[in-house]
């Protein structure tokens, strides 16, 4: 696809993000993975503007959010939701969730992640906690390629050469690490170099960034591991939610294995160390065998005749040849278990031990020049293995690589599925149904209050029940009586149903709308330009055709009640000729309002206070009356001040009071 049919992309911003990674495919598969934080590296690109373009992509910026109060809202709940994510990277991927045009494939999903058993999810929220994006890791390496072709992508990595026509493959022995591309390779290859055909598997040219990669990436390939696993034996469930995470890692079978051999270095290890500890090993075993031939000579004894010292006095050479005969078996002992010792030692390297490993003087001396050439061929044998070791595992990890990171997306996409699951099953959510028009919550509960709440049911327009199946509503009652979290319950279900989502309540149906508009206490009178500004807004919202929810709170107060009650009364009227809206007002205007429009079968619910409990909070039926205009009932909260209070500023609130009870 080309980037600047995404809404938001420039051909400037394209340009960049195709540098950033490589390749326009690259950059779309960023985009649909919803790695915000990658796109968010690109220069001049914020994490905001990311995660617009993200959700662009995914086809949920929309405009049902259609103001600021209904995306505060939306941000609040998915805030809720991301707190059951398993790890930080599904927590940015539901950053994506955004009310959708057709959420029935979202809506299959979660349904199916919901008929999980609660502990299974649960185990897998703690089991894939270490779940995170796959990163490239940027190093660059010693190696050196040798190519007649450039390989560009290389060269942030490593050196790359493009040997002339008069160089040949001796003038880069002065590199330790080699990997030699096509024609021109040596016959025997050096130590350190790949001697490679022209167009070999790009994970083995340099091996050492392939083999880095699956180790950086241990502890999220591991998850994968232990998902493959668990479905090899058996032991992960069947499930709709799961289908494309299973079928993602069908070519990663051999997965676990191979990583299990990331760290399988273990005859490079034992070279290595022999290696490190040969000089000292042979001091050792020098000085071991003077102290036995020392020690055994002690307690020797030779006897001499005469004849025999008469001859060691003339020829002190034969002398020698005696003594020698005499102490040999005891100093060729001592050499031959100093043998046998170096030739454990050097076992594991599978190296043959020299015989000459002393010298013929005496005291015995190591031979340095035969130590040498084992401390050369251990070098040479540590190369090779280091080598061959690299080779072997990027030429199995190399080819799983593309599909480790489909899997891994496709393991994120799964942990929001059961994220969601967690919550629902948490919160006591239900699939709503979708309907055509209107509004219906039974037992609806407001989930971000902070504690648990008391169940409402209430509806508006067809999607209620019978009798109140009005498209306008005005909600009246006691302050702190519940008005505005109504409000907010019914704004959380409108947001969920049109994402696809389950909604906290018994039962629920929701009407299908283009735009919620969720219009907010104003902060006082307004000056002539702004209630101009806001009057222009409103009238825009009411007289729209398009098919919207209207959740309104307490507009009144935008200027004075008599005026702001006629004003309300003609958005009312205005709004009533629109078919496919749904409006409920929360308002302490009402009776003003119904006198302003002249109509006397305006539908009026309420919320009342019916008293003071025995903490003096109020006592408060959440549920509005149908048909019922509800009292604010300001005298409660006098009488609430009157006994928490004392001396003069109880009695101001006691003459208070007094006034009200004489009406």
């Amino acid at each position: 696809m080309v980037l600047t049919s995404i809404p938001g992309v420039s051909e400037r911003m394209a340009s960049k993000m195709t540098d950033h990674f490589g390749s326009e495919e690259a950059v779309v598969s960023t985009l649909a993975a919803g790695d915000v934080g990658r796109l968010a590296e690109v220069e001049g690109l914020s994490v905001k503007r990311a995660l617009s373009l993200a959700r662009s992509f995914a086809g949920g910026e929309g405009t049902f959010l259609a103001t600021k109060e209904a995306m505060k809202l939306h941000q609040a709940l998915l805030a809720r939701i991301q707190s059951f994510t398993a790890c930080p990277a599904t927590k940015e991927r539901m950053g994506l969730l955004m009310p959708v045009a057709d959420p029935e494939p979202r809506r299959r999903m979660v349904e199916a992640a919901m008929a999980l058993r609660p502990d299974w999810l649960e185990n897998q929220r703690e089991a894939w906690k270490d779940l995170g994006r796959l990163k490239e890791k940027q190093e660059r390496y010693e190696r050196v390629v040798v190519s007649a072709e450039p390989l560009e992508h290389l060269k942030r990595y490593c050196r790359v050469l493009q040997p002339t026509e008069q160089e040949t493959w001796k003038d880069y022995t002065v590199f330790k690490t080699v990997s030699w591309l096509g024609p021109g390779a040596p016959m025997e290859t050096p130590d350190g170099w790949l001697v490679l055909g022209s167009s070999p598997d790009l994970s083995l040219i340099l091996p050492e960034r392939t083999i880095d990669w699956f180790a950086h990436n241990r502890k999220t390939l591991n998850v994968l591991c232990q998902v493959i696993e668990s479905i090899q034996a058996d032991r992960f469930p069947l499930n709709a939610s799961l289908e494309e995470l299973r079928e993602a890692l069908l070519p990663l079978s051999s997965l676990p294995e191979v990583m299990s051999m990331l760290g399988d270095a273990s005859q490079i290890e034992d070279v290595a160390r022999i290696k490190d500890e040969l000089w000292g090993l042979v001091k050792n075993l020098e000085e071991d065998v003077n102290q036995q031939v020392e020690s055994a000579m002690n307690d020797a004894k030779m006897a001499l005749s005469g004849a025999e010292l008469l001859e060691a006095l003339a020829d002190g050479t034969a002398f020698q040849r005696k003594l020698r005969d005499a102490t040999g078996h005891v100093i060729q002992e001592a050499m031959q278990q100093a043998r046998e010792n170096l030739a454990a030692f050097l076992e594991p390297a599978s190296l043959r031990c020299p015989f000459d490993v002393f010298t013929d003087a005496w005291p015995a001396k190591i031979n340095r020049q035969t130590i040498d050439g084992i401390d050369a061929a251990l070098e040479s044998k540590l190369k090779a293995e280091k080598t061959e070791h690299l080779v072997n595992l990027a030429r199995q990890l190399g080819p799983l690589k593309p599909h480790c990171e489909q899997a891994v997306s496709r393991l994120i996409e799964a942990d929001q599925w059961l994220s969601l699951a967690r919550w629902a099953q948490h919160d006591r959510c239900v699939m709503p149904e979708l309907v055509d028009h209107g509004i219906w919550l039974e037992e609806g509960r407001h989930v971000l209050l902070g504690m648990e709440p008391d169940p409402v049911t209430y509806g508006l327009g067809a999607a209620a029940i019978k009798e109140d199946q009005q498209s306008l509503a005005l909600l009246t009652g006691a302050n702190s009586g519940g008005k505005t979290t109504l409000l907010e319950c019914l704004a959380y279900a409108s947001i969920l149903g049109h994402m696809g989502l389950p909604v906290p309540a018994k039962r629920a149906r929701i009407g299908k709308v283009e735009a919620l508009h969720i219009l907010a206490k104003a902060g006082g009178t307004q000056s002539a330009g702004a209630l101009e500004q806001t009057l222009v807004e409103l009238a825009t919202v009411v007289s729209d055709p398009t098919p919207k929810l209207i959740l309104a709170d307490e507009l009144e107060a935008i200027t004075e009640p008599g005026a702001g009650a006629r004003i309300i009364g003609g958005m009312l009227l205005a709004a009533e000729t629109q078919p496919d809206t749904t409006m409920m007002l929360v308002t302490h205007l009402a009776p003003a309002i119904i006198e302003a429009t002249g109509r006397d079968d305006l539908r009026v619910d309420g919320i009342e206070a019916q008293g003071l409990g025995e903490d003096l909070e109020l006592v408060v039926d959440r549920t509005p009356r149908r048909n019922y205009l509800a009292r604010s009932t300001p005298e409660l909260i006098l009488r609430r001040l009157e006994q928490k209070t004392t001396g003069a500023i109880q009695d101001v609130f006691s003459s208070i009071l007094q006034r009200f009870e004489s009406e």
